[in-house]
This record gives C-alpha cells, structure tokens and sequence, in this order.
C-alpha cells in the first residue's frame, strides 16, 4: 500500500511537520536541562541554543564552541537541537556559521537567523550558510528559520517566505513594538495586549498569511507568562486558531507542555481523518465514501497533515494509524 506522503504531493514540496514548541535556551545549564526534558516527553518540542542573546560580549567563540558540543552530545537522542546565530548587523554572525557548520552541521535540525533588515540579508546569510556546508562537506542543506521583528523585514515577509531553504518564519514580538518608539504601548507586549492591538495583529496575520502561503511554517513569539498554566495555554490557543500560527516559542521548562496541548489537533478530528485515510489508502487513494459524504485528495492532504501534526505533538494515534502510517 503507498504511503500518503508518496502519493498526495506529487511534484511539490512537502508542507514541514515540526514539533509545536521551540524551546529557547542560552546557558549550558539550561541547555542540558532542556535536554533532560526532552528525553523524558520525546521529540515534542525542539531546543535552540542561544548564540546571540545567550553569548557574553567577548565570549562568541567560546558560546558558539560550547553550543556545537551540545548538539554533538550523546544526550542529544533525537536530532532536534537547533542554534540561533547573530543578526546580520552583528560581526559575529559569519563566525558563528564557521564553528557550528563543521563542527555540529550533520546534527542541525535547522539555524534561525534574527533581525533581518529585509530579504537581503536573508539572501546573503544564506548563500554564505550554503558555502560553509559546502566547504564543510555536508550532504544536506539545513534549513533556515528566519526571524521578522523589523520593518524591513516585515515589508518583506512574502519574499523572504519563497526563498529557497526557509522552513519556519517566527514572530519577534519583543523587539517588533520596541522598534515603534513608543507608538505601541507596552501592554502590547504581553495578554491580552498581543492579541488585540491593530499594529500586532496586522504583522502577525501578514507573517502567518506569508509563511502559509509559502509552504513554510509560522511560529509565534512566546507568552510573557511563565507560571499561570492556563494562561501559557490560552495564548498558545488565541496563536493557533485565531492567527494560524503552528508553532510557538517557549522561554522556560513550564511553557512547554501548555503549548503543546493547544496545539495538537482536536481529537475527534483526527479519529475522522484516521477512517477517511484508512479507507483511501485501502482504495489506492481514488476517491471514497465516508459517512455520506465524498472524500478526494483534497480532503486526503488536510487530514494526512492533521495526523501528521498530530503525531508531532506526541498525541496517542488509533493503533491502525500509528502502524501504518507512522511506523
């Protein structure tokens, strides 16, 4: 029987099915902690090691070396620790793609990339990505995560979405209001504030609008809550359905499972999809009947990346699902 994957997108690039939560670390210690974690819930959520925020002024190098170590850990079970470079205004952003790219390069799951000005800098961090692999003797190109908390870079989104390697575009909140001098209030940074200044949500619904449209996936900035479960959960909630945001960043240990389960799918959905697939596969993807209703490739896509992202998430799947589709 073929596999949904094979046979629903002939030809195009397949949507990425990340895990929902992108935990950001700067220190070893959180780090190793952060992999801890890991290790005990699985591959839900994946780890950034900091090389920007999290390195001292004077210490890149060392930061960038002891991060490469990190992702070359044997504690690093499951292939998902990424690092986050320099901005391109910084003069270490080269340096730090010349220590992570030989030394931990097999390992990355992706490289994000902050404060573009605009597609321009995007375009010219990539190309200098692409021959540091080269130069390194990777087989792979690894993907691009690209930060849009700048004008520039805003007006750019579209662009920046369709250029070759870009995989996630993620929301910088923090850095997008206070580049507005004022004009936006500091509530804004924060619930419900986030959700409901005009300025905010314009970039954001442009952000997720871009990336959806670019088969590239849209991650949210991280909720300023770090102890009130709940609320870590409805911000991730309001990201999800209200913005379309697939994925969300998380800043400490107690955010990430809250997010996780806002973002995995409604389960009744996924049981639907589970028959709908079941059936298709069994009729070599041709068109079906389920419950009365006609079922085509259409249909067969948004439920196979729903099960997808189902999985990602660490949902429990129908038994016939997990064998089938996900052994």
């Amino acid at each position: 029987m073929r596999h949904p994957s094979t046979v629903l997108f002939p030809g195009e690039k397949p949507f990425p099915i990340l895990p929902a939560v992108d935990h950001y670390a700067g220190s070893e210690k959180l780090m190793k902690k952060a992999l801890q974690l890991q290790n005990e819930l699985g591959p839900v959520f994946d780890i950034t090691c900091d090389c920007e925020d999290g390195a001292r002024a004077g210490a890149e190098r060392e930061h960038a070396e002891m991060c490469a170590g990190i992702i070359m850990s044997t504690d690093n079970r499951f292939g998902r620790v990424a690092a986050r470079i320099h901005d391109f205004t910084h003069d270490h952003w080269r340096e730090d793609l010349d220590i992570l790219i030989p030394a931990a390069g097999s390992r990355l799951p992706f490289v994000t990339v902050p404060k573009p000005r605009g597609v321009e800098d995007i375009r010219t961090q990539i190309a200098y990505l692409r021959d540091v692999e080269k130069k390194a003797g990777l087989q792979r190109e690894i993907p691009v995560h690209v930060l849009i908390e700048t004008f520039g870079a805003l007006h750019d989104v579209w662009e920046i979405a369709a250029l070759p390697g870009v995989e996630s575009l993620d929301f910088g909140l923090m850095d997008f209001v206070s580049g507005h001098h004022g004009a936006i209030p500091g509530s804004a940074m924060k619930s419900p504030g986030q959700f409901e200044h005009p300025l905010v949500t314009r970039a954001k619904c442009e952000i997720s609008t871009a990336a959806l449209a670019n088969g590239v996936v849209p991650t949210h900035n991280v909720t300023t809550e770090l102890k009130d479960l709940d609320v870590i959960r409805h911000d991730a909630r309001r990201a999800r359905n209200e913005f379309g945001f697939l994925r969300m960043w998380s800043i400490h240990p107690n955010q990430i499972m809250p997010i996780v389960e806002a973002m995995r799918p409604d389960f009744s959905e996924v049981e639907l999809g589970t028959a709908i697939l079941l059936k298709a596969q069994d009729s070599d993807w041709g068109p079906i009947s389920h419950e009365g209703l006609l079922h085509d490739r259409a249909s067969y896509r948004y439920y196979w990346e729903l099960l997808a992202r189902a999985d990602a998430t660490g949902m429990t799947l129908p038994a016939e699902a997990k064998q089938r589709f996900f052994a």
